[in-house]
């Protein structure tokens, strides 16, 4: 969420050339880890002259636990520095950001032994000389592989501090305006290819919480059970309340623009808190539909989703209102990305023969299916929604 770099980003698509980038790269270079540490080399000169290695924070905690300096395909297409034409890492970013090859960790298979824990780190976390690391993962690739969402068609969602939808496929998919980004999803392979197409919201889960700390009472902030009752009891559409819920960093599917987060159509007279909260439910749900839209134009179809059973999709008004909006069914599961960490670490250090058997057990609780009652209410508040967050973008 850290928006410096997107100026940085954007001069590099625009140099490289913008189909190179879409060809080679599947994105642009936007606001990820390479463009990152050219900010490092151009504003923190000194830090960087100090760089042994870049590595994402999965690949940091591996290595404090094994003395290796590691990484995957998976995560050197997070940080945009993975050329799927050549199927190496991407020389065409870091000739261009004047990054040496030798800043990146050497590159492991995500299912597979990367290392065994040291004396000392062995020692702190009370386990026994010869365990290894078998396994890392972004969270959202991480959180699929939690849900099983491992083949082409299928989808995850979560909604904690900022929500996604991560949809996998066996085509290079890029959308031209990079306003979701595709990457190599944990299981891909050359014979049998995996991308991950995700689209985030930074700005979700954040808001449910700044919400229900503004709203305090007696300084405790407003437990979030009785912030989804008092939001059930609003009609939907919040009775004309609006809320845009961008507040939280530059976003990728307003084409890295950071409008904020906004109310709109407050009336003092009708709006009370629990308007405000089923707004900000309402909100979220329609800023990742909104997204949606662009991977219905790269030719995906959504008709299910995936999601664990934790953060917004404890609310049922939450559910309810994603699968009105867009027509998805959500099937909720008794599993997060810890249980999935978990599970593939016992894939890749053996213990499951495949990822049929790793995901042995997991358990769908229950699917939320679209209700044909509301299905025109919520749409009459999306588009009225959609209509003031256009408004906005052409004010910026």
């Amino acid at each position: 969420c850290d928006s410096r770099a997107v100026s940085i980003g954007d001069r590099a698509f625009s140099s490289i050339g913008e189909e190179v980038c879409q060809e080679h790269l599947l994105n642009s270079p936007g606001n990820f880890t390479a463009s990152k540490l050219r900010w490092i080399r151009e504003n923190e000169p000194d830090i960087y002259e100090r760089i042994y290695k870049m590595m994402l924070p999965g690949d940091y905690i591996a290595m404090r636990m094994t003395g290796d300096v590691r990484t995957t395909p998976s995560g050197l297409s997070e940080m945009i520095l993975w050329d799927y034409i050549e199927v190496d890492k991407a020389k065409l970013v870091l000739d261009h950001y004047d990054i040496s090859n030798d800043l990146l960790p050497e590159v492991d298979p995500t299912f597979s032994v990367q290392g065994e824990l040291t004396t000392q780190a062995a020692e702190e976390l009370g386990l026994g000389l010869g365990v290894v690391v078998s396994y890392r993962a972004g969270d959202q690739p991480n959180n699929a592989f939690s849900l099983g969402v491992l083949h082409p068609g299928e989808v995850a969602a979560t909604a904690g501090t900022s929500g996604v939808v991560y949809a996998v496929d066996n085509r290079p998919l890029y959308d031209p305006r990079s306003r979701v980004n595709t990457f190599i999803h944990v299981n891909h392979g050359r014979a049998n290819p995996r991308y991950g197409v995700l689209l985030c919201v930074n700005g979700t889960g954040i808001l449910n919480s700044w919400l229900s700390g503004i709203m305090a009472t007696g300084g405790e902030p407003i437990d979030f059970d009785l912030m989804n009752e008092m939001a059930a009891s609003v009609p939907v559409g919040s009775e004309g309340l609006a809320i845009l819920p961008y507040g939280n960093g530059a976003e990728r599917s307003l084409e890295n623009r950071n409008i904020g987060a906004s109310v709109h159509g407050l009336d003092l007279n009708t709006h009370s808190g629990a308007h405000l909260m089923r707004a900000a439910q309402e909100g979220i749900v329609f800023a990742l539909y909104y997204g949606m839209g662009i991977m219905g134009e790269m030719g995906m179809e959504i008709s299910r989703v995936r999601a664990g059973f934790t953060n917004m999709f404890l609310s049922p008004l939450f559910a309810q209102a994603f699968a009105n909006t867009t027509g998805a069914a959500v099937e909720l599961y008794d599993t997060d990305g810890s249980q999935g960490a978990a599970r593939g670490a016992g894939l890749g250090c053996g213990y499951y023969r495949n990822a049929d058997e790793a995901l042995e057990g997991l358990e769908s609780l229950s699917t939320v299916e679209p209700e044909p009652r509301l299905t025109a209410l919520y749409k009459e508040s999306y588009d009225n929604w959609r209509g003031i967050l256009e408004t906005c973008l052409e004010w910026t």
